[in-house]
């Protein structure tokens, strides 16, 4: 498989208008600009986003121009994309530019925002926020009532009685015309962002007069379609540390592996499908779950990291060994002990121990603990903190 048709095809779900006219531009040597934004509802990227950071710093490798784009702008109107009810509340511009604050950091974990062509970082409340009502309004008449109402998202809304609510119904106008702000050649999302990002494409053309083409991404989803991701339930962080990141991964169903390992991994193709092959003849998923998550714990940190994070994994899950460590003095409360002991490994804080022990993330001796204030007499404990680390703790 050659760079471009691999660039095309791999952890790619569609191409607009088509896969062969986009390979066409590609092969003849042009240079394209490409981007894929990213609304900062949240202060954390997950590994639902590394489909689309992996694509990017594909194109990035192969010579185009990347854009990353910041929401701060569509962030306040609040993508409707995947939710079955309307929003209750919508963040502020100043919120936005908070909750963005880490996401270059995150981000340059998978993309290069430095070097000879650095990935371009933008705000699109810089144009958004500035667009006077003449503008608005010409944005609007290029859809109608109907093509916005045809949305699956809003039909299935509508059939249960659930809220449209405007602000919502207003939003792929938005993101499309973010399009003809940055004059983009290609934009980048996951499936779930087809209809906004085809809609731009509707105004590059008829504003613009030119071709954009749109690549959406698969999602990452879990055995019974749920994405991996920040609004599901079963978050995993890029932030996440080494061992808690390789747990998280080895806790997915063994059907996300081979998905895993083309949306997440540089493993070859030939490779992965071999392991499907395996797989299916009844092979043993463990040992490849465990070369998905020791990949993913690579990248997103360093190869020492993740062959510790491996160890740990072995050591403290599958051989239930136990980290042994002391506290010298008692009367101390379990928020104190909780966060003493995670300082070896992490920052957590006083105030983050006490939420992990407030939403059951504590066990001492089998049992959950949710009391923070519990003060922790003279003995000995096996302490639980969160779903990965086993630890004997002796209380003098």
């Amino acid at each position: 498989m050659d760079k471009i048709e691999e660039l095309l095809t791999r952890g790619v779900d569609s191409v607009y208008p088509t896969k062969e006219e986009l390979g066409k531009v590609l092969r003849d040597g042009k240079k394209l600009k490409i981007y894929q934004g990213f609304d900062p509802t949240g202060t954390q990227l997950h590994v639902g986003h590394m489909v689309g950071f992996r694509k990017l710093a594909h194109w990035q490798k192969l010579g185009h121009k990347v854009v990353f784009l910041i929401g701060t702008g569509t962030g306040q109107a609040g993508d409707p994309s995947g939710k079955l009810k309307a929003r209750d509340t919508f963040l502020t511009e100043e919120e936005l530019k908070q909750n963005a604050r880490d996401y270059v950091m995150q981000a340059g974990k998978l993309v290069n925002f430095e070097g000879d062509n650095p990935v371009e970082i933008v705000y699109n409340g810089d144009w958004l926020n500035k667009l006077a009502l003449k503008d608005i309004l010409d944005i609007a008449g290029h859809f109608s009532l109907q093509q916005l109402s045809e949305r699956d998202l809003f039909q299935e809304r509508m059939k249960k009685g659930e809220d449209v609510n405007l602000r919502e119904f207003l939003y792929p106008l938005l993101q499309g015309y973010d399009s003809v702000a940055i004059s983009t050649d290609v934009e980048l999302g996951g499936r779930d962002q087809m209809f906004n990002m085809l809609a731009g494409r509707k105004l590059v053309r008829e504003m613009q007069g030119r071709e954009k083409y749109v690549m959406t991404t698969p999602l990452l989803t879990d055995s019974e379609g749920r994405k991996i991701g920040k609004t599901e339930g079963n978050v995993i962080a890029l932030t996440d540390k080494p061992e808690d990141l390789f747990g998280k991964m080895m806790s997915l169903p063994d059907d996300i592996i081979v998905k895993g390992m083309e949306y997440l991994t540089d493993i070859p193709m030939e490779k992965i499908k071999d392991i499907e092959k395996q797989l299916a003849e009844g092979g043993h998923p463990v040992p490849f779950k465990k070369q998905l998550a020791f990949e993913v714990v690579k990248q997103l940190n360093d190869e020492n990291a993740a062959k510790e994070a491996q160890e740990h994994f072995e050591r403290t899950v599958q051989r239930k060994e136990l980290d042994a460590v002391e506290i010298p003095t008692t009367e101390q409360s379990l928020v104190d002990v909780v966060a003493q002991i995670a300082k070896e490994g992490t920052t957590l804080s006083k105030s983050e121990a006490k939420r992990i022990i407030e939403q059951g993330g504590v066990e001492i001796d089998g049992q959950k603990e949710i009391n923070a204030s519990k003060i922790m007499e003279k003995g000995n404990y096996t302490l639980k903190i969160g779903k990965f680390r086993l630890i004997q703790l002796a209380v003098n």
